[in-house]
């Protein structure tokens, strides 16, 4: 069920997975310090345990305008990175014009793309002092992710609940972790969702939502097939309408999709799925199945990966059954299953609302980098209790 709230002062429990498996006990989550209320009482800034938590709510252009205005250079430095960077590093490996590509990519996902995404993203970039156009086009970016995603549950974890993992490995030379931000969306009508994500990007790639839903995403090919909803937007779709995987799958199934991408599902019921989507094609596995792709898949297990991270995976799995907890998922996706790109990690346990978060540093990967727990259901309480209203 929904919940409605005025002027975003609704508390929300919630959840978040990227690889499933069963959780150990929970240690106390550190109490948000805030850095800055926005002046608009839309949004906070706070510090966790050393990371930037970004908590916004109400209309799309008040959330866009409290995150422009809260991380104003950081939105900034992404997108300057995103659309700059890659973008010419992109056309020089293409032979296309990058912005030429883009303007194309804007105008066959048009039609597909729920305004008021666009009324958030254009807000968030007049709010940062960047253009519309860029500020489009670095959420438009056609992602290219090579990851890995997996979820435990019953026999395969250590006490039947789900753990759900998910590993980003994605140019983390270029910096994006320099403007990492694990954002809390609180969107009037629609449920509240966590994302562990990048200042300036209003789409997901992980999250989990208060109904105790986790999704993660893994990139395929079928790069130029942009007729549809852009995967960042449907994933974040899907966190703000689906109660469980069912719905979030029943979601999918209706949706004009675009390119190639997997996902790993988990929820609070532990239900599990694993998935492969394209424009055509929506193919399920649950919990055991197995693609002939893949290698052994463990009883009460999902999990999509590749080449030799994908063997290493199911070695790991099998070689912890039914022990899966956090601690153990942490050593589970260190390398060869994260890869030297490794850009960002979350385990998610949907039944607590507990993410556990790591980022990239400089010269280290993530899987290397220590964890912070977040408690979505604390977040909303705090945010709740803490916020500025004019």
């Amino acid at each position: 069920m929904l919940i409605s709230r005025s002027n975003c002062t609704g508390l929300f429990p919630a959840a978040l997975l990227v690889l499933l498996v069963v959780a150990s006990p929970a240690v106390s989550a550190g109490e948000p310090e805030i850095a800055a209320q926005d002046p608009d009482g839309c949004g906070m800034l706070c510090r966790l345990d050393g990371k930037r938590l970004l908590i916004v709510c109400g209309t799309p252009e008040e959330m866009g305008g409290a995150h422009g205005r809260l991380l104003r250079e950081q939105v900034r430095q992404t997108l300057q990175r995103v659309v700059y960077l890659v973008g010419g590093a992109s056309t020089v490996q293409s032979g296309r014009w990058f912005f030429d590509e883009m303007a194309e990519i804007e105008r066959r996902t048009a039609p597909h793309l729920p305004e008021r995404f666009l009324r958030e993203c254009d807000a968030m970039a007049a709010a940062a002092g960047v253009s519309r156009r860029d500020g489009r086009y670095g959420n438009l970016f056609p992602e290219k992710f090579h990851c890995s995603g997996v979820a435990v549950r019953g026999k395969a974890s250590a006490n039947g609940q789900v753990v759900h993992a998910r590993v980003l490995d994605y140019m983390r030379d270029i910096g994006l972790q320099e403007t990492a931000v694990i954002g809390v969306f609180i969107p009037d009508g629609r449920y509240a969702w966590m994302t562990l994500g990048y200042a300036g990007f209003i789409g997901t790639v992980t999250a989990i939502n208060q109904e105790g839903l986790a999704v993660g995403e893994m990139g395929g090919g079928g790069e130029g097939q942009w007729d549809g909803m852009p995967m960042s937007f449907l994933l974040r779709d899907i966190m703000e309408r689906a109660d469980d995987v069912e719905q979030a799958l029943a979601i999918l199934e209706a949706a004009p999709r675009t390119c190639e991408y997997y996902y790993v599902l988990s929820d609070k019921s532990r239900n599990l799925a694993a998935v492969k989507a394209t424009p055509g094609e929506l193919l399920v596995l649950r919990p055991g199945e197995r693609h002939p792709d893949l290698p052994p898949v463990p009883a009460d297990a999902v999990f999509i990966s590749a080449g030799d991270r994908a063997e290493a995976l199911s070695r790991r799995l099998h070689e912890q059954y039914g022990r899966i907890g956090v601690a153990e998922m942490i050593e589970i996706i260190k390398r060869p299953v994260a890869m030297k790109s490794n850009l960002h990690n979350a385990i998610f346990t949907p039944e607590t609302l507990d993410m556990w978060a790591a980022d990239a540093g400089r010269s280290t990967l993530a899987c290397d980098q220590p964890y912070v727990r977040v408690n979505l259901g604390q977040v909303l309480r705090f945010y709740a209790a803490n916020r500025a209203v004019p």
